[in-house]
């Protein structure tokens, strides 16, 4: 691990461990902003993960989203250094899909 990646990770882990125990949950989405902002800059780097985590931070409101958001696997492709506002995404929710159960088949009734 980068050693600007693991300085961000210490400095939300810290947090993780002192504020939020004081405070308690008080995030609308899963997983937390923390973790989210945390899972982001693990895997996208500090620079465009820490974008993506400050957009999700600034969904979390009560005007805002809510529920289930994951990060996402891949950068936008619009995102660079020099406009970095591009790499979060601003409004919605990155769910997983839905899984539906599949129809169950007609029987054949023609004989």
């Amino acid at each position: 691990m980068r050693l600007p990646r693991r300085g961000a990770h210490l400095l939300i882990r810290g947090y993780q461990l002192s504020l939020s125990l004081l405070i308690g949950r008080q995030c609308r989405h899963w997983p937390s902003c923390s973790e989210y902002t945390d899972e982001a800059i693990q895997r996208h780097g500090l620079w465009a993960g820490g974008w993506v985590g400050f957009a999700r931070i600034c969904r979390c409101t009560p005007l805002g989203t809510s529920g289930i958001d994951i990060v996402c696997e891949e950068l936008p492709p619009e995102g660079a250094w020099y406009k970095p506002w591009a790499y979060g995404r601003w409004r919605g929710v990155n769910a997983p899909p839905v899984e539906l159960d599949e129809p169950a088949e007609r029987a054949d009734t023609s004989s």
